[in-house]
């Protein structure tokens, strides 16, 4: 996949999806397009039309200009990311292949004009499965171009309903309430804990339980966990309580530590010391079959973009492990990589942060425990 169009940066990334095709080739033709919200999947716009007789070819082309438009309409700074199942069109809009037929070329230019004016574009080729919706769109075209009709679907935003005005930005933040799971085995023997499916200890449901009355009566609007089994069975006790939903977040899981799991730190020490030495003074190096902290910083800012999209405004509880909290709290701080070794994190601790929508965080408590008995 490479990008066809730079620029404007935007926090917003959007994903069109288009297709087209025609009854004989050339023959009774139309496409189809859509456009997402990449973050959380949500159709944002549709539009597809009939046009009459033409090649297949044609079609794809006119139905990625379609989805970059709808795309630009949305929000024109947005990183976007098409995906189609034409080879021929993913390629030629990447500048890997040339366009040689003439009826292209100006439909080409026409595709890159409106990448220009968006914050940047990419384009990937997927299986026509994966295509399907887009698919269903063309195909009704088609329909109507066979039956000689000039058909067009436009839905923008929520079908049937005016567009709503943009949100201003808002001064009441998304808060996070950070909550790392209840002791385990591991965490007793201050071994390696990664993603290993490690059950909660008698003391760490205890914990569990201790944590879920704290957090009884702090006006939870959402629960989000690692799919860890440590982390599930924590946010569990908080779901009794508190009478919400449980949603699992695969960017909050812990570390992959690789072929380091399990172990206490001297004895990867002794089986890995070079690597060992390489992990601790560098972020972007991963344990032997595992994943490094810059790799873990990328998915768990996705899943807090995730947050901010669906839980605008509102409090949510994160149920997670060392790794992922203390990246949420480096970020909130603005502070290096380095900072994740000079912070300590209690089992069935509390955090909390701020997160406003202008851009700056506040980290308002760190590694409370009050709430866990004695």
């Amino acid at each position: 996949m490479s990008a066809a169009a730079g620029g404007r940066g935007s926090s917003r990334r959007l994903v069109v999806e288009a297709d087209g095709g025609s009854r004989g080739n050339p023959g009774p033709a139309g496409y189809g397009a859509l456009v997402r919200d990449a973050l959380t999947g949500e159709v944002l716009a549709e539009v597809a039309e009939s046009i009459g007789h033409a090649t297949n070819n044609v079609a794809e082309y006119r139905g990625l200009i379609a989805g970059l438009a709808a795309a630009a309409g949305i929000d024109t700074s947005a990183r976007v990311e098409v995906r189609m199942d034409s080879k021929l069109v993913v390629e030629q809009m990447s500048g890997r292949w040339k366009i040689k037929h003439p009826d292209m070329v100006p439909l080409a230019l026409e595709a890159r004009e409106l990448a220009a004016g968006l914050g940047s574009v990419s384009y990937g080729w997927i299986p026509r499965n994966r295509n399907a919706h887009a698919d269903r769109l063309a195909n009704e075209a088609m329909d109507a171009a066979a039956r000689g009709e000039h058909w067009t679907r436009k839905v923008e935003e929520t079908p049937g309903e005016p567009e709503p005005p943009p949100r201003p930005v808002s001064s009441t933040p998304m808060t996070t309430l950070l909550l790392r799971h209840g002791e385990t085995p591991l965490s007793i023997e201050k071994r390696f804990a990664g993603i290993g499916d490690t059950r909660l200890t008698a003391n760490g449901a205890a914990q569990a339980r201790a944590a879920a009355l704290a957090l009884k009566d702090r006006g939870l609007d959402a629960i989000v966990t690692s799919p860890l089994a440590r982390c599930r069975d924590t946010a569990a006790e908080v779901a009794a309580v508190t009478g919400l939903d449980v949603r699992a977040e695969d960017g909050f899981r812990e570390t992959d530590f690789g072929d380091w799991e399990g172990l206490t730190f001297a004895e990867a020490g002794k089986g890995w010391p070079a690597e060992l030495k390489a992990w601790l003074a560098d972020p972007d190096v991963a344990p032997p079959g595992g994943e490094s902290f810059t790799q873990v910083s990328r998915r768990v800012r996705t899943a807090l973009d995730k947050l901010k999209v669906r839980y605008r405004e509102q409090t949510v509880l994160v149920v997670s492990h060392v790794t992922p909290i203390k990246l949420l709290v480096k970020d909130a701080l603005g502070a290096p990589m380095s900072a994740l070794y000079r912070m300590h994190l209690d089992v069935a601790a509390l955090s909390s942060i701020d997160w406003y929508a202008d851009g700056p965080a506040t980290l308002r408590t760190y590694n409370d425990t009050h709430h866990l008995p004695s």
